[in-house]
């Protein structure tokens, strides 16, 4: 049965009055006659929804529905709304960012006919926004394949934005009956895990390779479906990086504690056996060292990414975290209750916990391979680990000295 209805995790149900489109009439609305004023009771209220059904929810970016040969198909709004914007910001928090998705399906902008054109997507909610949002004033279909709530680019690579995962989509939408055409324009970042040619054989779809950035997609449409250099290439400008670094640190939130905590006891360790007056004075040093080397991993690394020397991230981590450990070794220089060894200790935590925080941005960056990820983490982990040991065991040691 064709995705007729896609539902959704939203909560709360609007929709705009149906109007009537050229070539297109629209479902009909229910309007029950006119009633003499009941003898007893207040008047009865206004219909229901017309698409109000038991159990289905309506999303809030769906205005309408338009009949096609293959089932009803949502008509989306290209406008973000206010709750649009509040689900950016908190997935970039890392808020509800493991089901932040839509209902893989077949949707619709504007008013298309059998002659607009197909634009694949994944069904992860930010690229599914990112895409409406560039098509204002633009007649299309959107297919939207299950990449699991995953963005287009990993999911090429994880094999969810896949050849099968597009040709399954297509014939369960029924979209050789809903366009006149057989063609499909696919994101270029999503080349790797989509095989043309397997398309084609499989369902009779040509892939057509659309730009790198939805923004590009309405000078691609009116080129003619012709991409310029500057669309396919991949930027990671200052904003773009910054955009990641929220993300990264709320996902610290939960370790984060913990580690200051036990920092904390370990600092209270001393010729007393413990002393919370040490346990706080020394664990306030302990504490800047950690948040130090975290400003140093996860903003001064992607603020700094290419202009930072070695191409490793866990390299360039060190240099950004041996650069903020030397700012904070001059501000602990006059502490009385810090030895040269506590200072070199607090040192090691800095550049450890920044080198470490540094490799999190491989995975989101133009700048790595697979590959190249794996091989850093098994090189690199291992000394990084080994440096928070021996930063602890001299912490707790200066204690004595």
């Amino acid at each position: 049965m064709p995705d007729s209805k896609p539902a959704c995790s939203c909560t709360s149900a609007s929709s705009a009055p149906a109007t009537q489109r050229p070539g297109m009439d629209m479902l009909p609305i229910y309007r029950p006659p006119a009633q003499a004023e009941p003898c007893c009771g207040p008047p009865a209220g206004p219909p229901s929804d017309p698409f109000e059904q038991p159990g289905y929810t309506l999303c809030p970016f769906v205005r309408d529905f338009i009949p096609t040969p293959s089932g009803n198909v949502p008509l989306i709004q290209t406008a973000l709304a206010f709750r649009d914007r509040l689900g950016t910001i908190g997935v970039r928090l890392g808020l509800g960012r493991s089901n932040y998705k839509v209902a893989p399906g077949l949707y619709a902008v504007g008013h298309p006919d059998d002659s607009a054109e197909v634009l694949v997507t994944a069904n992860y909610k930010l690229s599914f926004d990112h895409l409406r949002q560039s098509l204002q004033d633009i007649d299309a279909w959107l297919l939207v394949l299950d990449t699991r709530g995953i963005n287009v680019w990993c999911a090429a690579g994880k094999g969810t934005f896949g050849t099968e995962e597009l040709v399954r989509r297509i014939r369960h939408t029924g979209l050789s009956q809903v366009v006149s055409h057989r063609r499909l324009i696919l994101p270029q970042l999503g080349a790797t895990g989509v095989s043309a040619l397997k398309v084609k054989k499989a369902c009779g779809f040509e892939v057509v390779w659309g730009p790198v950035r939805a923004t590009d997609l309405k000078r691609f449409l009116f080129a003619g479906r012709s991409c310029d250099a500057s669309m396919r290439r991949v930027t990671f400008t200052l904003v773009e990086r910054l955009v990641l670094v929220p993300v990264e640190i709320t996902l610290l939130g939960k370790h984060l504690i913990g580690a200051l905590l036990l920092i904390a006891v370990l600092s209270g360790i001393g010729p007393h056996v413990f002393s919370l007056a040490a346990a706080w004075q020394r664990g306030i040093w302990a504490t800047a060292a950690v948040v130090a080397g975290i400003a140093a991993g996860c903003l001064l690394v992607p603020a700094l990414l290419p202009w930072l020397p070695a191409r490793s991230f866990a390299l360039k981590g060190l240099l950004a975290g041996s650069a903020v450990a030397a700012v904070l070794t001059i501000g602990q220089w006059k502490a009385p209750m810090l030895t040269a060894g506590a200072m070199l200790s607090l040192g090691m935590m800095t550049v450890a916990v920044s080198s470490f925080l540094a490799m999190n941005f491989t995975g989101s960056t133009p700048f790595t391979s697979p590959s190249g990820v794996e091989k850093e983490m098994r090189r690199y982990i291992p000394l990084q680990a080994g440096a928070i040991f021996v930063a602890l065991v001299l912490w707790i040691a200066s204690a004595f000295f």
